[in-house]
């Protein structure tokens, strides 16, 4: 293996062991919360008598299920937009060929 890969795949490795280990030292006083429930407890730290304007019209019976959504979202719009990016690549490159063969033949 060439030196540039296994430097490379080092770094890839300690991106990926790194963010596991980081909160070992401090402890996890509590779990990772999301930002909607942090600006939640600063409105009501700030205003406790604040009532929120409409509630969901649908709650997910627990945190899991909401992740597994909020993961296939991501994996759908990531999907969608992998393809997209790719047909234009591909279009380009047809146009291209069109081109150089259209030159071609001249």
């Amino acid at each position: 293996m060439k030196r540039t890969n296994l430097v490379l795949l080092s770094i890839a490795l300690l991106l990926a062991i790194l963010p596991l280990l980081l909160p070992l030292p401090s402890g996890l006083k509590e779990s990772f919360l999301g930002t909607d429930d942090q600006s939640r407890k600063v409105i009501v730290a700030s205003n406790p008598d604040y009532r929120p304007w409409f509630q969901p019209l649908w709650e997910p019976p627990s945190g899991e299920i909401e992740n597994l959504l909020f993961v296939l979202q991501a994996a759908l719009g990531s999907g969608l937009l992998g393809y997209y990016l790719g047909l234009r690549r591909g279009q380009a490159q047809q146009r291209k060929r069109e081109r150089d063969g259209a030159d071609a033949g001249d």
